[in-house]
């Protein structure tokens, strides 16, 4: 039988020598690696001190947007729980009642809305389908934590607090 690819390759099994039986070349070669990486620069930082520089088109912690008077951007339309690959966020759609007009921008919000950072692969593929442009990944990092339940962010984390930048890239997290 002819093979589908001209990539073959001549295998020989040819006796081993007694130095290559005590696998003593294999071993002093892995030393050698070992002692080599021990004059390299080191990877680590010193984090508290020193801030890891991140690129540009880094994507953090999702943030929730407000606009310009304050009221939520999202309309509970799903396209975002839709187009994430990871299926991390989950809503419940509830409609406006009367006397929520300041702070709702449609008819239809978003009563329930949760991010399982845990299953969240910050691809930013729910900030492109949003039509509202309700949701974005920020330069911000989310917060290591010991409890699971804490990974589930919903909208009191997502929500950007009043006071706070418009555009999300120069959003800065809200400290009093």
């Amino acid at each position: 039988m002819q093979a589908l690819t001209n990539k073959a390759k001549v295998v020989s099994k040819k006796e081993m020598t007694w130095a290559e039986k005590m696998y003593l070349p294999a071993i002093f070669q892995g030393l050698m690696i070992t002692i080599s990486h021990f004059f390299r620069k080191k990877a680590t930082i010193q984090y508290p001190e020193e801030k890891r520089e991140f690129s540009k088109v880094y994507r953090g912690k999702h943030i929730l947007k407000r606009d310009e008077q304050g009221r939520e951007n999202c309309t509970a339309c799903g396209l975002c729980a839709v187009a994430c690959p990871a299926e991390a966020i989950t809503m419940t759609a509830a409609e406006r009642k009367k006397g929520e007009e300041g702070l709702y921008r449609e008819e239809k919000y978003a009563a329930v809305y949760e991010i399982n950072m845990l299953r969240c692969i910050f691809c930013g593929l729910c900030e492109e389908a949003c039509p509202k442009d309700a949701i974005y990944l920020t330069e911000e990092m989310p917060q290591a934590n010991y409890d699971r339940g804490n990974f589930i962010f919903g909208k009191d984390k997502l929500v950007q607090p009043l006071g706070t930048s418009a555009h999300p890239k120069t959003y800065k997290p809200y400290t009093k």
